[in-house]
């Protein structure tokens, strides 16, 4: 089975990511996470990014804050799916890290989720993965319908306390 990888930049990153892990688990999807700093061990993320085909990874989500280069660079050596995860800085609040991945340059593109939204990353994961896998697309499109049940339960809810329709 297809697989997604999950790299981050420090560990600090691993509240949002395991949101995406979170996410590919309810699906059934297998992924492999790691730690890796493009900056301060670029060999081992160079291994690691060109070998992710050849351990049959299919989607890469990659987090990162402040100048948020490890998406990018997944991007320019991975030739399939990578989803950007901007990460909430202390300095400028992630939009640092939301312009940096978001601002690829032409032929390099990176498909960039909201500053910490590692849940969405994990969707959209899958939502990739659904394309070529009919039983993986039936389990998107009931999660689909589960949201929007939870939605209307939540409205009939508010409706019970009297709040009126608008």
């Amino acid at each position: 089975m297809a697989k997604v990888g999950i790299v981050m930049g420090s560990d600090s990153d691993m509240p949002i990511m395991s949101k995406a892990a979170d996410i590919l688990e309810q699906f059934g999807i297998e992924y492999e996470m790691t730690i890796i700093s493009a900056h301060r061990e670029p060999d081992i993320f160079f291994e690691w990014a060109k070998g992710a085909e050849d351990r049959d990874i299919k989607v890469i989500i990659a987090g990162a804050g402040k100048a948020a280069h490890l998406p990018g660079m997944c991007a320019a050596l991975f030739k399939m799916p990578v989803i950007g995860i901007p990460m909430k800085t202390s300095d400028l609040g992630g939009v640092d890290s939301l312009y940096s991945i978001v601002q690829m340059p032409s032929g390099v593109p990176v498909a960039t989720v909201a500053i910490n939204g590692g849940m969405n990353a994990g969707i959209l994961a899958a939502q990739i993965l659904a394309t070529s896998d009919d039983a993986l697309l039936e389990k998107v499109k009931a999660y689909a319908e589960q949201m929007k049940s939870e939605v209307e339960a939540k409205d009939a809810k508010l409706k019970e306390v009297g709040y009126k329709n608008y």
